[in-house]
């Protein structure tokens, strides 16, 4: 079983950056895959960004690619989303998923875990 809490949005405005940051309770983390996705008001939950359990794989939106960079320390059990040059289009609820599955994982219904979601809200 794994937990995972969110921290680290805010109110930011277009052009600034935030790091995420999922902290995971429980023995498989630093085993799991993990990703990043996001949810606006009215639309699906979408994929973000993807890392497996080696640090080695990583996979990114088109939407974010070039600004946005995926990373995690199995020693602390956190992972974490740097997200350079915001976008109002980035306004979201950010949620931290995980996956019995080690690798880098794109579909979301292959993850087993995620967390409450951390609010992202970037002004023009």
């Amino acid at each position: 079983q794994v937990q995972l809490v969110e921290s680290g949005g805010g109110l930011v405005q277009a052009g600034d950056s935030l790091r995420l940051s999922c902290e995971a309770s429980g023995r498989t983390f630093s085993s799991s895959g993990m990703g990043w996705f996001r949810q606006a008001p009215g639309k699906e939950r979408e994929f973000v960004a993807t890392i497996d359990w080696s640090s080695r794989i990583t996979y990114y939106a088109d939407s974010v690619k070039g600004r946005f960079t995926i990373s995690r320390d199995n020693a602390k059990n956190t992972g974490y989303l740097q997200m350079n040059s915001l976008k109002p289009e980035d306004t979201a609820v950010y949620y931290c998923e995980a996956s019995r599955r080690s690798t880098s994982i794109i579909e979301k219904s292959l993850y087993d875990y995620w967390g409450q979601g951390t609010q992202v809200t970037v002004s023009s």
